[in-house]
C-alpha cells in the first residue's frame, strides 16, 4: 500500500502541507485554534489524499483504536469525476456550538459541540471543478458531506453515484436489515465481511472491537438529493453507499448543493443508543412556534378494530371513551373513515360536508382526547388537493395525520416530503409517516413529526425475539419509531408468552406518539399492564441504556418529571437478570412488572441504591417493565 498525504497536520502552512513527508497524520491536530468552545474528546477523523492517484480517503479512530479504516470518499457526476485526480487547495476549521430543545425523542434539551473542517478540493487541472469535503467531529461520532459551489454545479450535471464507503477492521460483527423501500425488513447478525452480497438499510450497527460500536446513518436529507442505503459484496469488509435505484441525482445548475451527511456514531453501546447526532447534524427548526406540538400516548384502532372500526363513528366513540378513562391524550382513526360506507377504495366525493369526523372530534374534545387520522399519501401529491385535505382537517380540529404508503426514497419522493412537511406545519398538524423512510434529522427541522414507521413492527407476523433486541441499537437509535407496542391480543408477536415483555416495549421503543395497539378488552384482562400504561408520560427528558447486547438483551431507562420508566426485552431461555440502576445516586423505589409464570403479571417493589443492581426474572423470549422514583419511608408507589 502506498503512503498517503495527510490533509490535516499541526500548524503547517498549506505549502508545507503539500510538500510534507508522505505519512498519515492524526485528524486531531489543526492549522489554527478553533473559535468558540472546544468539543469534548472523542473520535477523530483522518482525511488523506493518495499522492499518485489523487483519491481521498477518510478513517475514524477512537481511544487509540481504528473504527473505520481508510475508506473512499467522493462523487462522480455526469461531467466530472470528483473521486480521483484531486488536489487540495486549502482547508478551514470552525467550531459548531448549539443548544436546541426537541419536541419529542430520547431527550428534551440538546447541546452540540463539534469541530468542522472543510477541505477544499479541485478535480483535474487548474480549470477543474471545485468542491469541499466537510468533516464534523463530535464526542459521539464523525460525519461528512460534500459541498458543491454554484460554479461547480453549473458544469458538472447530475450526480451519478457516490464513491463513499466504510471499511471495517477484521473481526467486525454487523447487525443489518436487507434494504427495501419501506425499511421494514428484520435485522440479523452477521460477521461484517461475510454478510451476503446485497443492499442494506442505512442504519447498520457494527461491533469493531469488544465494547466498541459504530452505527452508520445519514442526516439532512431533502428533495435536493435521494435516499441512501448500504451496499456490500460478500467477503469484503467494505460497505458502500448506494443511491435510490441507482438513479442520477438531479442538480440545479448554478445553485450550490450540500449533500446529506454520512454519519458514524461511535463509542460504547450506551453512547450509540443515547446519541442524538443524527438530529444534531440537521438544520434548526423551521417551525418558529412549537407550542401547539404535544407528543403523548394514543389508542390506535387498527389492530384493535380493523376495517370495521375505521368506518364506524360509534366504534370510534367507544375508543375515545377508553382513551379518556386511561388519560391518553390521543385516539388514532385509521383507514376507512373517508371512504363510501361499505366501500374500501372509493372516496366519498362529499367527504368534506357529510363525513362523521367533525362529530367525533367534538365528542373527543369534550372528554379531553384529540383525534389523529390516517391518509393515503396520494391524496397529498397534488398541491390543490393537499391544501383541501389539510385545511379541512385543521378546520375540523383534527390534531394530526398518519400518512401512509410512500414506499420510496427517490429524489422526487423527498421533494414530496419537503412540501408535505411545510404544509402540515402551516396547518398545525402532527405527523406520523408510515410506509416511509426513517428519521434522518427530520424531527429537528420539522418538530411536528412525532414518529415514523420504517420498521418491522407489531403488525408483522415474522418478527423474532432477536429482532426486538436489535431495534434499540439500530432503527430506534436514529429517531422516533412507530413500532405500535401493546397488542397483547396478537398471536404472532415473538414475546407472546411474556406480557411483561410486551409492556416493556412501550418504554424501550421511543416514539413521540406511542400508538398503543391493543384492544380495550386485552387491557382490561391485564389490569397491572393497564395501570402501568396509564402512567406513561407525554415526553421523555433523557434516556440511558442500562443493559445491552444486540440481539440478546436491551434495557433502557427514560426519565420524565423526576420518575424513570424502564423497559427491557430478552431473547433466549428464561433466566434471572441483574439490571444496573444507572439513574443517579441515592435510594430509589423500583416497581417491576414481570410475568408470574401462570399467564399473569405481578408488580413487585424494590428499594435499590443508584449504581447497584436489581434482579428481574424473565421468561423465555420475554422482558419486563418498571417505574423508579425517589424512595422515602412514606412512599409506597411511584404511581401518580
Amino acid at each position: 500500500m502506498k503512503p498517503q498525504l495527510p490533509l490535516r497536520t499541526s500548524l503547517l502552512s498549506l505549502a508545507a502541507l503539500l510538500t510534507a513527508a508522505l505519512c498519515t497524520g492524526p485528524a486531531a491536530a489543526e492549522s489554527a485554534a478553533p473559535t468558540g468552545t472546544a468539543h469534548s474528546p472523542g473520535p477523530t477523523a483522518t482525511v488523506a489524499l493518495d499522492p499518485d492517484t489523487g483519491r481521498p480517503t477518510l478513517a475514524v479512530s477512537a481511544g487509540g483504536a481504528q473504527v473505520i479504516a481508510p475508506s473512499p470518499v467522493g462523487l462522480v457526476t455526469e461531467h466530472a469525476d470528483l473521486s480521483q485526480k484531486l488536489t487540495l487547495t486549502g482547508h478551514d476549521t470552525r467550531s459548531v456550538d448549539e443548544t436546541y430543545r426537541a419536541t419529542a425523542g430520547k431527550s428534551r434539551l440538546r447541546t452540540v459541540h463539534a469541530r468542522e473542517t472543510a477541505y477544499h478540493l479541485r478535480a483535474g487541472g487548474d480549470g477543474g471543478a471545485r468542491f469541499d469535503l466537510v468533516v464534523r467531529e463530535t464526542s459521539d461520532g464523525v460525519a461528512y458531506r460534500y459541498r458543491l459551489p454554484a460554479a461547480t454545479t453549473a458544469t458538472t450535471g447530475a450526480i451519478v453515484r457516490e464513491t463513499s464507503a466504510f471499511t471495517f477492521p477484521d473481526g467486525t460483527d454487523a447487525w443489518l436489515n436487507a434494504y427495501r423501500a419501506d425499511n421494514e425488513n428484520r435485522f440479523t447478525q452477521y460477521p461484517a465481511a461475510s454478510a451476503p452480497t446485497g443492499s442494506y438499510g442505512m442504519m447498520g450497527l457494527f461491533r469493531t472491537a469488544p465494547g466498541s460500536y459504530a452505527l452508520l446513518a445519514e442526516s439532512d436529507l431533502t428533495g435536493s438529493y435521494a435516499g441512501a442505503h448500504l451496499t456490500h459484496t460478500a467477503g469484503s469488509a467494505t460497505y458502500g453507499v448506494g443511491l435510490w435505484n441507482d438513479d442520477p441525482v438531479r442538480v440545479a445548475a448554478g445553485k450550490a448543493l450540500a449533500t446529506p451527511w454520512r454519519a458514524v456514531i461511535t463509542g460504547s453501546l450506551a453512547t450509540v443508543t443515547e446519541s442524538t447526532l443524527v438530529d444534531d447534524l440537521a438544520p434548526a427548526s423551521r417551525v418558529k412556534d412549537t407550542s401547539w406540538i404535544e407528543p403523548g400516548p394514543a389508542l390506535w384502532t387498527w389492530l384493535a378494530g380493523g376495517k370495521e372500526a375505521g368506518q364506524s363513528l360509534e366504534a370510534q366513540k367507544k375508543y375515545v371513551d377508553y382513551a379518556a378513562e386511561r388519560g391518553w391524550p390521543y385516539e388514532v382513526v385509521d383507514a376507512g373513515w373517508y371512504f363510501l360506507p361499505g366501500q374500501w377504495e372509493v372516496i366519498d366525493p362529499e367527504w368534506q360536508t357529510r363525513n362523521w369526523m367533525p362529530r367525533l372530534v367534538s365528542y373527543a374534545k369534550q372528554r379531553g382526547v384529540r383525534i389523529q387520522v390516517w391518509l393515503h399519501y396520494s391524496l397529498l401529491t397534488d398541491p390543490v388537493e393537499r391544501e383541501k385535505w389539510l385545511s379541512t382537517l385543521e378546520r375540523w380540529g383534527v390534531a394530526g395525520v398518519k400518512i401512509d404508503f410512500m414506499d420510496s426514497e427517490s429524489q422526487d419522493r423527498f421533494k414530496w416530503y419537503d412540501d408535505v412537511l411545510a404544509a402540515t406545519a402551516q396547518h398545525h398538524l402532527l405527523v406520523n409517516f408510515h410506509g416511509s423512510t426513517v428519521p434522518k434529522g427530520i424531527q429537528r427541522t420539522w418538530p411536528q413529526v412525532m414518529t415514523m414507521e420504517g420498521v418491522g413492527g407489531e403488525e408483522k407476523r415474522t418478527n423474532t425475539a432477536e429482532h426486538l433486541a436489535i431495534l434499540p441499537f439500530t432503527r430506534n437509535a436514529i429517531g422516533s419509531m412507530d413500532f405500535t407496542p401493546g397488542a397483547f391480543q396478537r398471536p404472532y408477536r415473538p414475546n407472546v408468552a411474556s406480557d411483561a415483555g410486551e409492556l416493556g416495549l412501550s418504554v424501550l421503543y421511543e416514539s413521540g406518539v406511542t400508538n398503543l395497539a391493543g384492544t380495550p378488552e386485552s387491557y382490561d384482562q391485564r389490569p397491572v399492564a393497564r395501570a402501568y400504561l396509564e402512567q406513561l408520560p407525554r415526553r421523555w427528558d433523557t434516556t440511558r441504556l442500562l443493559l445491552g447486547d444486540p440481539g440478546k438483551a436491551a434495557v433502557t431507562a427514560r426519565s420524565a418529571g423526576g420518575r424513570w420508566f424502564i423497559g427491557g426485552t430478552f431473547a433466549g431461555a428464561a433466566r434471572t437478570v441483574d439490571v444496573p440502576l444507572r439513574i443517579g445516586a441515592g435510594k430509589w423505589l423500583v416497581e417491576t412488572v414481570t410475568d408470574d409464570g401462570d399467564g399473569g403479571l405481578v408488580r413487585t417493589p424494590h428499594v435499590v441504591r443508584g449504581g447497584d443492581t436489581f434482579s428481574v426474572p424473565v421468561v423465555a423470549d420475554g422482558g419486563f417493565a418498571a417505574i423508579a422514583c425517589r424512595w422515602s419511608a412514606e412512599r409506597t408507589t411511584c404511581d401518580r
